[in-house]
C-alpha cells in the first residue's frame, strides 16, 4: 500500500526585509539594512555565508582602479570586511598582471567566519541551508518567499525584498522582467577554481606572464593536454607555497533550436560542475609538467562549486551600457563607481578586454538596483540591470559590495518611511551612504 503525507507549511515568520543570497553583494545588503535598525533575515543556500566570495574565489577585485596611479573606490561596509581579514592576518593586497586593478587576496575559510561575525554582530538572523523555491506574489509586489529547509518548506514574509542571488531566483519566480545571458550574446564562460600546495613560488616568479602563456599555448597545441583556455593565471595567496588559479573554461550556455539553456538549467549546471574538476586535472598536469615552480605541487582544492559570470540580468529603470562603461559616464543617482575594465570571458581561447579612460570610472545609478516590474524588490549583484559588456565590467565583487551597501539601505530606509524603494529620495540615500563611508564621486578619493 502506498502511504501519502501532505504537511502544511508552518505560519509565516514577518521581517521588514529578506535578502536573498550572501554572496559579496547580499552579505554587505543584510549587514547595512540591519545596521539601520530593519529587522533582516538572509537566506543563504550553502552552509556558510559569501557566495562566490567563500565558495569559488579568493580575490576582491574593484576596489581600486587599474592604471598608473591606484585610487580605491569602494568603501563603508566593505571596509569593515577587510579590516576583519586583516585581524586574521589573511589578506594581502597585490597587483593584477592581466589589468584589472590591485586585487585584494584572502583566506576563503576565514572571510566565512568575518561575513558571519559582522552580520551577527550587526543584528542580522541568519538562516542557511534554506534553497527559496517560489514566492507568494501580488502582481508586483512579492509579499512573501517559500524556501526548502531541512524540516521542510517555510514561508517567510517581508515588506521588502532584496535579490542578491547572482541568478535572479526571486524576479524569476515572480514573473520580473529578465534578459536571460546567451539569448541575445554569447554569455561568459564558466570556471572551476583549484588550489595548489608545495609550490615553490620563487622558482615560479622566474617566467613572466608573457612566458607562462606561451607554456601553455604550446602544451594546447601539441595535443598532449587539452587546455581550452591558454591564458589563465595563478597568483600567490595568504598561505605560503599555495597558489590560486583562474584557467579552466567551460560553455555556460547552449541553443536548443530558438530555446536558450544556461546555467541556471540543473542539468547543465551539474554537466559543467564535473567537467570543471576533470578538466582543472589537466591544468594541474600541465603545471606540474611545464611550469617552473609546480613540479612538486599537490592539489589542496577546487572550487565548492563552479564559478558562474552570468546568467539573467534584470531589466531595471535604467539599463547600463557599454558606452556608459567607457566613456566614464556619471549619474545624478549614482550609489556606487567602478573602474574595472570590461573583462569578457567569452568562449575561446583567451579573453577580451576593454578600458575605461585612464584613472577614470563609471557611476553606478540607483535605477538599475530597481526593477521595472516591481514595486518592493531590489536587486544587488551580478543580476543587477545591465547590458553584457557592461555587465562584464561592473559584475566584480567590490562593486557588488557597492551595490548590497545601497540596496541595504535603501530597502531600511523604505521599511522605516512606510514606503517603497522607488519612492525614497535618492539624495537622502545618497547622503546616507556617504556618512557610511561609501565612495560615490571619484574626485572625492584622495
Amino acid at each position: 500500500m502506498i502511504y501519502t503525507y501532505a504537511k502544511k507549511i508552518p505560519d509565516s515568520k514577518k521581517y521588514d526585509v529578506i535578502v536573498v543570497g550572501s554572496g559579496s553583494a547580499g552579505a554587505t545588503a543584510a549587514i547595512a539594512c540591519a545596521r539601520a535598525s530593519a529587522k533582516v533575515l538572509l537566506l543563504e543556500r550553502l552552509p556558510f555565508l559569501g557566495g562566490t566570495s567563500t565558495a569559488v574565489l579568493d580575490t576582491f577585485y574593484g576596489f581600486y582602479t587599474p592604471g598608473k596611479e591606484s585610487k580605491k573606490v569602494v568603501a563603508g561596509v566593505p571596509d569593515d570586511v577587510i579590516s576583519g581579514l586583516k585581524r586574521y592576518g589573511s589578506c594581502l593586497e597585490r597587483p593584477n598582471t592581466h589589468g584589472a586593478g590591485t586585487g585584494v587576496t584572502y583566506h576563503p575559510e576565514y572571510l566565512k567566519v568575518v561575513w558571519e561575525d559582522l552580520a551577527k554582530r550587526s543584528g542580522v538572523e541568519v538562516l542557511l541551508n534554506a534553497w527559496v523555491q517560489d514566492v507568494v506574489a501580488d502582481q508586483s509586489k512579492v509579499e512573501a518567499l517559500i524556501a526548502a529547509t531541512k524540516l521542510g518548506l517555510r514561508r517567510f514574509d517581508a515588506k521588502v525584498i532584496v535579490d542578491a542571488s547572482g541568478d535572479a531566483d526571486i524576479c524569476h519566480f515572480a514573473g520580473i522582467g529578465y534578459e536571460l545571458a546567451g539569448a541575445d550574446e554569447p554569455a561568459q564562460t564558466l570556471t572551476t577554481t583549484f588550489k595548489l600546495v608545495n609550490v615553490n613560488v620563487a622558482q615560479r616568479k622566474t617566467i613572466d606572464k608573457k612566458a607562462f602563456h606561451a607554456l601553455m599555448s604550446e602544451a594546447a597545441n601539441s595535443g598532449g593536454y587539452n587546455l581550452p583556455r591558454k591564458e589563465g593565471s595563478d597568483h600567490i595567496t595568504p598561505v605560503d607555497h599555495m597558489t590560486a588559479t583562474i584557467m579552466t573554461r567551460l560553455p555556460s550556455f547552449r541553443r536548443e533550436g530558438s530555446h536558450v539553456v544556461n546555467a541556471t538549467d540543473p542539468e547543465l549546471l551539474s554537466a559543467a560542475e564535473m567537467e570543471g574538476r576533470t578538466q582543472a586535472l589537466e591544468y594541474i598536469r600541465f603545471l606540474r609538467d611545464k611550469v617552473p615552480g609546480y613540479q612538486k605541487a599537490q592539489l589542496s582544492t577546487f572550487g565548492t562549486q563552479i564559478g558562474v559570470r552570468e546568467t539573467r540580468r534584470v531589466y531595471g529603470d535604467y539599463r547600463l551600457t557599454r558606452d556608459d562603461v567607457l566613456s566614464a559616464r556619471q549619474f545624478d543617482d549614482q550609489i556606487g563607481l567602478c573602474g574595472a575594465p570590461i573583462e569578457d570571458h567569452h568562449g575561446g581561447t583567451d579573453t577580451t578586454w576593454s578600458y575605461l579612460p585612464e584613472g577614470r570610472c563609471v557611476g553606478i545609478p540607483y535605477r538599475t538596483l530597481l526593477p521595472r516590474d516591481a514595486v518592493n524588490v531590489l536587486v544587488a549583484g551580478r543580476c543587477f540591470s545591465a547590458t553584457h559588456d557592461a555587465h562584464a565590467s561592473v559584475r566584480s565583487m567590490a562593486q557588488c559590495m557597492s551595490m548590497g551597501q545601497a540596496a541595504g539601505a535603501a530597502a531600511a530606509m523604505a521599511v522605516n518611511s512606510g514606503r517603497m524603494p522607488r519612492e525614497i529620495k535618492v539624495a537622502e540615500l545618497q547622503s546616507n551612504l556617504r556618512h557610511s563611508g561609501a565612495i560615490l564621486e571619484l574626485d572625492k578619493v584622495e
